[in-house]
């Protein structure tokens, strides 16, 4: 268990996005063909002429590209057009992906885009943030570097202060960008992002409406509070409680380095207290540390408590197998590589999709069920 990651929320300075943006459009015009391949570029002087920036900002966008192996400094003689091997892996389309992780959630979505990509003859090249902004700054220059003509990205967006703004910035990309499992939800039809992602919120739904369907009035949240996708599972629960007219119930929400053997007692100590029969758990690893807690407690799962899991990575393997809810994240993937490599075969053109896939309740043994796949579940 890692600790909790200190997370720089700050927005980027004025000067930063300058520079950014302009290495970007350097970028654009060099593999657009604006300047040929070994053709001599503007010198910074010029540039900040045109431009209007300093030549501090000119020199560092140039530096950028330098790094991406595009351009080259020859002494005394300027800046130049990087001459590239037109060798047969080079002439097929590549695909940038960049996921926050390669463990847990992310492999079924990765499994997806391969098959996308390798379908469409395309060749496919992939980097991790491991939820850190400077590292995805510099993966998302990297996949580019490597030749990327679009990408699919799970960007860090839920802990910034300004996601717009941060959103702002992938569109501003020199190629089509597809986000996975992201998206501008408050920012509603401000959001010009193209996305795939799981409705997390008619998830929850489809968890407490199960709940409410076998008999339960009292169903607590259980939750990892600092995950991306803990405020859509909230307001789908939420809702549920709403619509069915169920009670308030107790929420327990802690970051997930928090989330431990302790605090699992601590909170079946709270659920039982306030008469729960009931609880929808996010993730899996929470869920199957409640259900340790409660087995140290005396309580028999589902006879005195009936656990529904989010995520189902591992839910099947549990003490008690774990009724869950499953994100569709293969077919996320799939569909997310095909929307974007459409996109790369059209020059970015055509309607912008946003795009919510609906996951699927698997009953299990943690809700009184027999294993079965159901898009409402039934015991």
């Amino acid at each position: 268990m890692g600790r909790a990651r200190m997370v720089d929320t700050r927005p980027q300075t004025a000067r930063e996005l300058k520079f950014r943006s302009l290495a970007a459009e350097l970028r654009r015009r060099v593999l657009d063909g604006t300047w040929p391949q070994g053709s001599k570029m503007p010198t910074e002087q010029a540039l900040a002429a045109e431009t209007g920036l300093s030549v501090t900002t000119v020199r560092r966008a140039y530096e950028v590209l330098v790094q991406q192996r595009l351009v080259e400094r020859r002494q005394g003689a300027g800046t130049f057009a990087t001459v590239r091997p037109a060798d047969a892996a080079s002439s097929r389309a590549v695909v940038g992906v960049l996921v926050p992780t390669t463990s847990l959630y992310y492999p079924r979505v990765l499994q997806g885009v391969e098959e996308a990509v390798a379908r469409a003859g395309a060749r496919l090249v992939r980097a991790s943030s491991h939820y850190d902004r400077a590292i995805e700054r510099d993966a998302i220059d990297h996949l580019l570097a490597a030749g990327a003509g679009g990408l699919l990205l799970v960007p860090m967006l839920h802990e910034l202060a300004d996601p717009l703004g941060r959103a702002a910035e992938l569109l501003d990309l020199p190629v089509p960008v597809v986000l996975m499992e992201r998206r501008l939800t408050a920012a509603g039809p401000r959001d010009a992002t193209e996305h795939v992602c799981t409705d997390h919120e008619s998830g929850a739904y489809l968890a407490v409406q199960h709940l409410h369907d076998l008999g339960h009035r009292r169903i607590a949240l259980v939750l990892r509070g600092d995950g991306p996708h803990a405020r859509p599972i909230t307001a789908g629960y939420d809702r549920a409680a709403a619509d069915l007219g169920l009670p308030t119930a107790v929420c327990v929400s802690e970051l997930r380095a928090d989330w431990d053997p302790w605090r699992a007692d601590a909170a079946i100590t709270a659920l039982h207290a306030d008469g729960v029969t009931a609880a929808l758990c996010f993730g899996d690893r929470e869920a199957s540390l409640v259900l340790g807690a409660a087995r140290r407690a005396g309580l028999r799962v589902p006879g005195d408590l009936a656990l529904v899991s989010y995520d189902n990575e591992f839910a099947d393997i549990a003490e008690v197998p774990l009724t869950a809810v499953s994100p569709p994240k293969f077919r996320l993937g799939r569909l997310a590589a095909e929307i974007l490599l459409q996109r790369m075969a059209h020059d970015g053109t055509g309607p912008v999709h946003q795009v919510q896939l609906r996951p699927e309740l698997v009953v299990r043994a943690s809700c009184g069920g027999e294993t079965s796949w159901s898009p409402r579940g039934s015991c």
